[in-house]
């Protein structure tokens, strides 16, 4: 019970800082989608040298 709540609250404050505050919502999934490019990056970096 206690996780479904989380989760509707989550995707209604997810909905209400896109609708009210999009360029910092956009910034935020910009920044986040950095941080995954990174690290898929390391990780291939990684296995390239563990390879070589």
């Amino acid at each position: 019970m206690v996780r479904k709540v989380l989760t509707w609250g989550g995707l209604a404050f997810l909905l209400f800082f896109v609708a009210f505050r999009p360029e910092s919502a956009a910034n935020v999934f910009r920044a986040i989608g950095a941080g995954i490019a990174d690290v898929a990056q390391g990780l291939g970096e990684f296995f390239t040298n563990l390879v070589a």
